[in-house]
């Protein structure tokens, strides 16, 4: 348990598809960093910490002197995104395991002080097509993961929200006050999870914090899914030199938020006294409109991009942009890169990956 001497503990066979999950000898504390959770010898979960979010959130944590354990069925997640595992090795353990298997939760949860919730299914399109998937990872996954804390004593639970729960409400910014209004069954899917994590903070103590993230992009996120997300589609096609597709007459505007961003809420989100059974906007608080990043890309590619619009896609909604003033007050969160740094470095990011 935290605080004994026993600093490893046996979670289930560590993933070995490429690289190992590590046993930590007995009295192995760690290096002490800015990022470290709580005590040295406590565990910070990431579920789904093979994927472009959780990845990140992983680096960040290790590099902060944290003790990181994975778990990620690997259906999205890729092991390339954990490329920095080896420098790590004593503080990190990659374990293949789904958040719709309890048992699975339950090994990956024992000895954790906090759990990164970030698994899910993530796109809007998918679920459209897959209601009964969304439902099982996004609602009975995080079950799971919120009852693998209360039976492991895990005291907190910071999860993955969206801002897709506000749906298309014409009132910006969005803020946290505001009820959802859910066009999508991925956003009914989130919005229940927010109101299970309430529930169980306000029946079983568990510290649960929740984050809606709005329109998140960066490096590693996957380009080549049907399901990707605009950035790093636009960019590989731009890099390609193939037609964009636009949905719809591209005047659609998100509060993209760079992955930066995100990794830091939830650090701040892990730590925060005042954050239990609350949700948080994660954005920057500034629009884009999708012919804008086309507009950025061509400057920055030198050169004019062809375009093909295509309908609107269902579920999709016009326009987010987040009111980030209670993450402010209550997390001391801030955005730390605007998006014009963020996509030029996504795009160099995404040159240097065609290049090599």
């Amino acid at each position: 348990m935290p605080g004994s001497g026993e600093s490893h503990l046996n979670v289930g066979p560590p993933y070995r598809g490429g690289f190992r999950g590590v046993k930590q000898p007995r009295g192995y504390v760690g290096r002490v960093g800015g990022d470290t959770i709580a005590g040295v010898n406590d565990v910070a979960l990431v579920t789904g910490g093979a994927g472009f979010i959780g990845s990140h959130l992983v680096e960040r944590l290790l590099a902060g002197g944290a003790r990181v354990r994975v778990l990620d069925n690997f259906s999205t997640g890729a092991r390339a995104n954990l490329g920095f595992a080896p420098r790590f090795r004593r503080q990190l353990e990659v374990l293949r395991g789904d958040i719709r298997n309890l048992p699975a939760v339950l090994r990956a949860a024992r000895g954790a002080r906090v759990i990164f919730h970030q698994a899910a299914m993530r796109s809007v399109p998918r679920s459209v097509k897959d209601p009964l998937g969304a439902n099982a990872n996004n609602v009975s996954g995080t079950l799971n993961v919120l009852e693998a804390a209360r039976r492991c004593r895990v005291p907190r639970v910071v999860y993955a929200s969206s801002s897709s729960v506000y749906g298309d409400r014409p009132d910006l910014p969005k803020r946290e006050d505001q009820p959802p209004a859910p066009l999508s069954p991925y956003a009914a899917s989130k919005a229940a999870g927010e109101q299970y994590a309430t529930i169980w903070t306000r029946l079983y103590g568990v510290e649960t914090v929740g984050l809606r993230y709005f329109n998140v992009f960066g490096p590693r996120q996957d380009p080549k899914s049907e399901y990707a997300a605009v950035i790093p589609r636009f960019i590989q096609w731009g890099l390609r030199r193939r037609p964009l597709e636009v949905h719809g007459d591209g005047a659609q505007s998100r509060d993209f938020t760079y992955i930066d961003n995100v990794v830091e809420a939830n650090l701040l989100a892990a730590k925060a006294p005042g954050a239990p059974g609350e949700v948080f906007n994660v954005g920057c608080g500034s629009r884009v409109s999708l012919l804008e990043i086309i507009e950025r890309l061509e400057a920055i590619l030198g050169r004019r991009l062809e375009r093909r619009h295509t309908p609107a896609r269902a579920g999709d909604v016009a326009h987010t942009l987040a009111d980030v003033s209670k993450a402010k007050r209550l997390l001391g969160y801030a955005p730390l890169v605007d998006f014009d740094e963020g996509f030029r470095r996504t795009v160099e990011y995404f040159t240097s990956s065609s290049t090599s």
